[in-house]
């Protein structure tokens, strides 16, 4: 495949791109993003109770910083000094001990949000050891837990309680909560929503990494404020348990049941995890979305996207819709 044309301009910074999410999805998007532009800035889920960060959220009672850290990894600066501080950050003891699979990272972001008291400054220090090509800042200031109302296959109702929980309970998630239930929005991520040229939704673990920022009042405020164009990128395979069997249009049914006045600009999906081309076309249109369908996904048969494949994706984006502008500009003339 040939090199990405960037969309960096004269200065060499690019359009202001928002990346909402969690976990290895938003992994996957920023890897993209930093190929376009320079100005990315990651608003990152913060509802994850398992694992290392299950552990210090419980034992601390901060944030948990397992998907704050892997978003500082993916942004690293290109070069030995950014490459070895990621592996670093990513790096997991292995011992018998209380130790045991703690990311470094994690230890890292939470000692110094104890010395500086500020969960954002502490972010950009990390981010500054990483010469990181970007920010990366939580959702909302306090910890959250997701609340989901599951419908099983014998018809049978349950509440389910906790990220981990609504991740892998099998069954179709019919409603979704969190918990408190307003939540206050980080400013700084308001901020960057309201002054973004797009933000990006997707892909992810749908409902406990993607949907919850569409649940925070103040960040939904914001995305229906800003002047910025929304990409919604949907993902490669469905996953056990909280999405187990969807279909591609449903992911967009269940954002629209949830956020039905989101604006979404278009929607971009790799032809080989469609069902239905004409189910998933429609269903961009009722949210008013142009679909792009693009081979997004890594040569090798994994469900894991390509880098340079999706900036590509995002690229035809952002350039159809300048395109739009132009010709209207030449219509009026």
């Amino acid at each position: 495949m040939s090199a990405l044309p960037s969309l960096r301009d004269a200065r060499g910074s690019g359009p202001a791109v928002v990346a909402l999410g969690g976990g290895h999805g938003l992994s996957a998007t920023l890897s993209a993003l930093r190929l376009m532009t320079d100005r990315i800035t990651a608003v990152v889920t913060v509802a994850d109770d398992g694992g290392s960060s299950g552990r210090l959220r419980d034992e601390l009672g901060v944030l948990p910083p397992g998907d704050l850290r892997m978003a500082l990894a993916a942004l690293c600066d290109d070069s030995e000094w950014g490459r070895t501080w990621r592996d670093v950050l990513q790096h997991r003891f292995s011992s018998d001990g209380a130790l045991d699979r703690h990311a470094v990272g994690n230890l890292l972001i939470v000692a110094l949000w104890e010395l500086l008291d500020d969960t954002v400054e502490g972010l950009d220090w990390v981010g500054r050891l990483l010469g990181a090509r970007g920010r990366v800042l939580p959702m909302v200031s306090v910890p959250l837990r997701i609340e989901a109302d599951v419908v099983h296959a014998d018809g049978a109702r349950e509440r389910v309680c906790g990220q981990v929980s609504v991740a892998t309970t099998p069954g179709r998630i019919e409603h979704l909560r969190l918990e408190p239930q307003d939540p206050p929005a980080c400013p700084e991520a308001v901020a960057a929503i309201e002054a973004a040229d797009w933000v990006v939704l997707g892909p992810g673990s749908w409902y406990t990494s993607v949907m919850p920022h569409l649940l925070v009042p103040g960040l939904r405020d914001a995305l229906h404020r800003t002047s910025a164009r929304t990409i919604l990128t949907l993902n490669l395979s469905p996953e056990s348990g909280e999405t187990e069997g969807m279909r591609a249009d449903e992911y967009l049914d269940a954002l629209h049941a949830h956020a039905p006045e989101l604006r979404v600009d278009a929607v971009v999906a790799d032809p080989g995890a469609v069902d239905d081309v004409g189910e998933l076309g429609a269903a961009s249109e009722r949210l008013g979305a142009r679909l792009l369908l693009r081979q997004v996904s890594r040569g090798d048969g994994t469900p894991l996207h390509d880098p340079l494949r999706l900036a590509a994706a995002f690229r035809d984006v952002v350039e159809g819709f300048l395109g739009d502008v132009g010709t209207r500009a030449d219509d009026a003339r």
